[in-house]
């Protein structure tokens, strides 16, 4: 036991001799919980995960002797928590719509019970490794909770307890370790939330990460146990984007975390996301999601913590050889939180008042991303989404140059193309993404083989009719060549037959990888015809008023990813109109 010595806001200095760095402490008589984060002699700096009113000098604090950590089991799913993994639906039913100080909730229901499948083959005995999976409880409809010897543990199996209904602290196994101590083990387990879990050894398996959005997986592709930031300034998409990306993505589990955004927007993620249906089961999505919850006006630190409390649960299920993508909104009011704590700490400040280990502290978060082959030799993956909030959309602060730096995937959003009604507004020009060579391995087994040098062009495509737009801004249409004037229709169509995408419309609110490529091949096929057709004179003003660019346009909305045979079938449409065109110059066929 020990006392408070002075209060600063979040950061309390307390006399706690033997306390450790990490540990987990609760202050004063409402029980305030905090976690140490320096030592000087006998006193513990501890930042306190709630509002520090009313505590005063003299008051007890008490360390737990564990690390900030938290409960990893089934009931996990379809959850709402706070920063420090409190459920919000039994806070609010406990305090209302103010969050009381000093509730400690336990995340995982005491009085639910589970029906524990437990693993044929083993038997009391039998040798166990770290991360052996013991048995199986159905979480959900969609999905199959693996219940797994911690990491830090192997041994021998002294027994292991039936099929039947168990509670989260039941004992359903025991274990014997290398030093003869024996371990109960229960269908939860605790893990502190800033250290890794162990894994086997990277696996440098293909897998695209597909969102259904065309310029995210055509154009800047992420593979599974990528990492991916989403900059932009307010009013850029942000929220939309990575709503669609929770929504649409390939991955198994879906964890979002709202780390310090407005309230406004985490309450419509709130509302929306039990409402929605899952594309791939047919059934709720939140059976396969996770929601942290942590708006700017809760406290400052826990907000800090959220980001750990998340890639920790998104590493548990990674471990159970699932592939989870984490989105994480946004690490610009993380790296806020990291700022006040330095400064309360008295530590100098560097480049706008961050502390020095801001790049030491994102790149370690960053890092935990990552395709694995887990403990118990399955195949699991964290793809990590981070979205950065740029002051004034300025990229080059320090969050974002950072981030950027780290990051293989760049999802840059511009704040002129939402305002020109262009949806997503990613950009093309500062957008980029490292996978690109990787991606196209899959992409040619598995859609066409194309796909690597129809992307090329289009990328090229877009970076040519920019240059051509900054003419036309200084001198005029009439200074470009037909070709050059072509090379502008053909990305404009791009951008709205390929680029643009509704995220309200059903045909289009998801794009399948077959229906991206066939609608970028309908495309690069129509630059393709276009430029044989100019060069056998046929002007250019013609080109520019085939029906066919007008009908291209609204393909995207017209047919599904399921009706891609149809889409394909269009390119007999084009064909025609181009023939028919170019049936007026018969007389230049042979300069083909």
């Amino acid at each position: 036991m020990g006392e408070v010595r002075e209060i600063n806001g979040p950061i309390v200095r307390t006399r706690l001799p033997g306390a450790m760095n990490g540990e987990q402490v609760l202050i004063g008589q409402q029980q305030l919980m905090g976690e140490v984060i320096g030592r000087e002699g006998d006193e513990a700096i501890v930042q306190v995960y709630e509002s520090t009113e009313s505590l005063h000098p003299g008051e007890s604090v008490k360390g737990l002797e564990h690390p900030l950590s938290v409960e990893l089991g089934p009931g996990l799913l379809g959850q709402i928590f706070d920063g420090i993994q409190r459920p919000l639906n039994k806070l609010y039913d406990r305090s209302g719509d103010y969050i009381a100080r000093g509730l400690n909730i336990p995340a995982l229901d005491r009085d639910k019970l589970w029906s524990f499948q437990p693993e044929g083959s083993l038997q009391p005995g039998q040798s166990l490794a770290a991360g052996a999976v013991l048995g199986t409880v159905q979480e959900s409809e969609t999905i199959t909770h693996r219940i797994l010897v911690p990491p830090t543990l192997e041994g021998e199996l002294l027994s292991l307890a039936g099929a039947g209904e168990y509670g989260v602290e039941e004992p359903i196994a025991r274990v014997r370790d290398h030093h003869g101590q024996e371990h109960t083990l229960q269908l939860y387990q605790r893990w502190p939330v800033r250290q890794p879990r162990p894994y086997a050894q990277r696996d440098n398996a293909v897998a695209p990460l597909f969102t259904g959005q065309r310029i995210l997986d055509t154009f800047f592709p992420l593979l599974k146990g990528g990492k991916a930031a989403v900059p932009g300034p307010f009013g850029a998409g942000k929220t939309v984007v990575q709503q669609q990306i929770a929504r649409w993505s390939n991955a198994d589990i879906v964890i979002y975390v709202g780390c310090g955004e407005r309230g406004n927007e985490l309450v419509d993620i709130l509302d929306s996301f039990p409402q929605l249906t899952d594309p791939y089961s047919g059934r709720s999505l939140m059976e396969r999601t996770l929601l942290v919850a942590n708006t700017s006006n809760m406290p400052v630190v826990a907000r800090e913590a959220s980001l750990y409390t998340g890639i920790t649960i998104a590493e548990y299920y990674r471990d159970q050889g699932y592939d989870v993508v984490m989105v994480a909104d946004s690490t610009s009011r993380w790296a806020e939180a990291l700022r006040e704590v330095a400064g309360r700490l008295g530590q100098m400040p560097v480049e706008e008042g961050y502390p020095a280990y801001l790049a030491s502290r994102l790149a370690s978060f960053y890092e935990r991303a990552g395709r694995v082959m887990t403990l118990n030799e399955a195949s699991g993956s964290v793809s990590l989404i981070g979205a950065v909030s740029p002051p004034g959309g300025d990229f080059s602060e320090p969050v974002t140059s950072h981030t950027k730096e780290i990051v293989q995937t760049f999802w840059a959003l511009s704040k002129e193309l939402a305002d020109a009604r262009h949806y997503p507004a990613v950009s093309w020009t500062e957008s980029f993404s490292e996978y690109v060579g990787v991606a196209a391995e899959w992409w040619h087994e598995h859609v066409n083989e194309q796909w690597y040098t129809e992307r090329a062009q289009a990328v090229a495509l877009l970076s040519q009719a920019d240059e051509l737009a900054r003419i036309v801004n200084l001198v005029g249409p009439e200074a470009l060549s037909a070709f050059q004037r072509w090379t502008l229709e053909v990305a404009s169509l791009l951008k709205e037959a390929v680029l643009q995408q509704s995220a309200l419309e059903d045909n289009d609110s998801y794009a399948s990888p077959e229906k991206q490529f066939a609608l970028l091949h309908l495309v690069i096929d129509i630059k393709r015809q276009g430029e044989k057709l100019l060069k056998r004179g046929v002007p250019v003003q013609q080109l520019l008023e085939l029906a066919v660019l007008t009908q291209v346009k609204r393909l995207k909305s017209r047919y599904s990813s399921e009706q891609v045979a149809d889409l394909q079938g269009y390119h007999e449409t084009i064909d025609a109109a181009f023939a028919e065109l170019g049936s007026e110059y018969p007389e230049l066929e042979t300069h083909e």
